[in-house]
């Protein structure tokens, strides 16, 4: 399952809070840059450094998918065990879908957002909402093109996969610049990305 970024009610109020929109994206991906399948090959290198790195990923006012990881999703979490709270927090969290294929999206407190205006909408959501990317490689991409995604966290495992999506292919050059770089006892390397200034585009 992808790295998923979940939902967590602000206890902050309203009139207290500085609101810093966002957007963020965390992924599992392999030394060979695959992101597909991560519960083929993640799961040995899960540790609580992972764990908090991870959960530091939680504190969003929304998530967003893209077409294959919503549905995905939307096909598993509305069926969910009852008893779980995860259950009851993924079918309650605002939810974006970016889409040009689906018609409609069903899961509770989801909107789809579609067409050329995409990324214009997405930029106005983000004025004042933190949004979490769930997966979605295709998006993150795209995210990255459009000069949306302010954060992207790579959780790199020291693991060729040799096979599978992977999350860079051929597209346009998008500058970045490393925010921060942890190196779990795991060997795993939790890098922290971010556009790069105008000024070191080339």
């Amino acid at each position: 399952m992808a790295l998923a970024v979940l939902h967590r009610a602000n206890t902050v109020p309203a009139e207290q809070e500085i609101r810093m929109g966002e957007i963020k994206a965390g992924l599992f991906v392999s030394l060979d840059g695959v992101t597909e399948a991560p519960e083929t090959w993640h799961f040995p290198y899960f540790d609580d450094e992972m764990g908090a790195a991870v959960g530091a990923l939680m504190a969003t006012d929304a998530t967003l998918f893209g077409r294959v990881t919503y549905t995905e999703m939307a096909e598993y979490w509305p069926n969910a065990d009852p008893a779980d709270p995860t259950t009851a927090m993924m079918n309650g969290a605002r939810k974006y879908v970016v889409s040009n294929t689906l018609t409609s999206a069903d899961w509770e407190n989801t909107t789809l957002i579609r067409g050329d205006a995409a990324a214009e909408e997405l930029a106005k959501l983000k004025q004042d909402s933190r949004i979490g990317v769930t997966g979605s490689v295709t998006l993150v991409r795209w995210l990255l093109e459009q000069r949306l995604l302010d954060e992207l966290h790579l959780l790199v495992h020291p693991i060729v996969v040799g096979h599978g999506k992977r999350l860079f292919q051929d597209g346009p050059t998008v500058p970045l610049k490393l925010v921060s770089s942890t190196a779990f006892a795991s060997g795993v390397l939790h890098l922290v990305y971010a556009a790069a200034d105008e000024s070191t585009e080339g």
